[in-house]
């Protein structure tokens, strides 16, 4: 019920995932980052410390490859599972249980992944990856959203999608990126309107924000 891309930028060093979804208010559920770690979604019958264990066996410095057969080991029901992960060298693996909603599958590339289930074919995540890399000089927020709209595009999700998100961190341990639509007839196109909207002032914002190298943040220091 469910497609997403997960992605590391080569350039910046940012990890993001995407995900349009018929089940509400998915999107801290099945987005899962952690600067200078890694990236995970988990998806169909949804288990979230797939993402939480995920993430602290990527600490641990476990491959993509080895976290997705530890978190199989784990999960006694494995086979309702979908979940995609890339670390922080930028290897991707990822998992389609046999009891996930057809179409399911997934599609490995070059520093991310794309998958789904209950789509209306792989078509869906051609289209999305093909984009993505179509978009390698874009920031990676902007890919992430236009690969979505691609894959939306495409078939999506074949029960329709009610929620969207995209979720993106970049050097400090809280997000640069997290924008979620919930209870929408057309998730995916509010979220592009929305990653617009907010494209020009938000990121700005944000990095003004105090870090761990600068507790104070930039409006601190002008207050001091």
């Amino acid at each position: 019920m469910t497609f997403s891309i997960v992605a590391k930028c080569a350039k910046t060093g940012q990890f993001g995932i995407a995900a349009a979804t018929a089940m509400p208010a998915v999107g801290k559920l099945l987005t899962h980052a952690f600067t200078r770690v890694g990236a995970i979604a988990t998806q169909a019958r949804l288990n979230p410390y797939i993402g939480i264990d995920g993430l602290d066996l990527l600490r641990q410095g476990l491959s993509a490859d080895e976290v997705v057969e530890r978190l199989k080991d784990l999960d006694p029901r494995a086979d309702l599972r979908q979940f995609a992960i890339v670390d922080v060298s930028g290897g991707r693996a990822a998992w389609t249980g046999s009891g996930c909603p057809d179409w399911a599958g997934h599609h490995l590339d070059d520093g991310f992944t794309v998958q789904g289930n209950r789509l209306a074919g792989p078509h869906v995540l051609r289209a999305a990856a093909e984009t993505f890399k179509q978009m390698a000089d874009s920031p990676l927020d902007k890919r992430l959203v236009e690969a979505l709209t691609a894959g939306d595009q495409a078939g999506g999700d074949t029960k329709g999608e009610r929620s969207a998100t995209v979720y993106v961190v970049d050097t400090e341990e809280y997000p640069l990126w997290d924008i979620r639509v919930d209870e929408h007839e057309r998730p995916v196109e509010e979220l592009k309107r929305l990653h617009n909207v907010f494209s020009r002032d938000l990121p700005p914002q944000i990095r003004k924000m105090p870090t761990r190298a600068n507790p104070a943040g930039e409006h601190g220091e002008d207050i001091a």
